[in-house]
């Protein structure tokens, strides 16, 4: 363990270096500030409070920028320390490989995590400096939402890992990334929607599609923070949460286990990999 934390708190030094700490948070804090400001146009027509409002807009600018904030943080995690040559120097110490992945793994996930409570945490407060009237439904939603966009950041730094374990070059692992990126939070639900407008949803038994939207990670996410019947409301997403049947310990179990599996298979690549 006390390895572990020695990789951990090296990673995060090397993020504070490198400015990667700082331009995080400042670019979710901006972001989720504007969105607490000019996010609550709506709430006279659909019944909707402020706070519930700002909730659904963090949450779908989560789903494209964190993921992507991740991919960035972790795709050269491995392949990037093997060009550099810093990698065969960590392995001369008595170090476990599977300690060198999970304790990179720890500090990027510290660095996304103090970065969204920051930032998201930013709105927050603005709109309690603002005195805008919130219930403590609203604030719980708010803290899961904020929960639940590290838990999918921990998704796609889990595979990044994996991605840098794999390849041989920090482009190679750039570009598979993007693509990553790309399919999960753009192009698999394109295919989807198409397959089931095309089908007008014949053959899609609520079964079915429950296990393709946990199939992928950022519709897990959406469902959990935008399937609710206030958030749904705005976000048009109540209907395909009630098709599904999928409830909020099921989305968080899916998630928790995106993180496992990508993770413990970058592990065993990297364990197995000649260097």
């Amino acid at each position: 363990m006390n390895n572990i934390l020695i990789i951990a708190r090296k990673e995060i030094q090397e993020g504070l270096r490198n400015r990667w700490v700082i331009a995080v948070t400042l670019l979710l804090a901006s972001l989720a500030l504007t969105l607490s400001f000019l996010g609550s146009a709506p709430t006279g027509n659909v019944g909707a409070g402020r706070l519930d409002i700002v909730i659904v807009s963090l949450a779908s600018l989560t789903i494209f920028l964190v993921p992507l904030i991740a991919l960035l943080l972790s795709h050269d995690a491995i392949v990037g320390e093997l060009e550099r040559g810093t990698l065969l120097l960590l392995l001369s110490y008595p170090v476990a490989r599977s300690q060198i992945v999970f304790g990179k793994f720890l500090a990027h996930i510290l660095i996304l995590s103090f970065a969204t409570l920051l930032g998201y945490g930013a709105a927050g407060l603005a709109l309690v400096v603002a005195g805008t009237p919130t219930t403590a439904d609203s604030w719980t939603a708010f803290g899961a939402m904020i929960g639940s966009s590290i838990l999918l950041g921990s998704v796609f730094t889990a595979i990044g890992y994996l991605v840098s374990a794999t390849v041989s070059q920090r482009s190679t692992a750039g570009g598979i990334a993007l693509g990553v990126w790309l399919f999960f939070v753009i192009i698999y639900d394109m295919g989807l929607l198409g397959a089931i407008v095309s089908t007008k949803g014949v053959g899609f038994s609520p079964g079915l599609l429950s296990i393709l939207l946990m199939a992928n990670p950022t519709d897990a996410y959406r469902l959990l923070n935008l399937g609710s019947e206030t958030a749904g409301s705005v976000s048009a997403l109540s209907g395909i949460a009630a098709s599904s049947k999928l409830s909020p310990t099921v989305l968080m179990a899916s998630l928790a286990l995106w993180v496992a599996v990508p993770l413990s298979l970058a592990m065993l690549r990297f364990s197995r990999r000649e260097l």
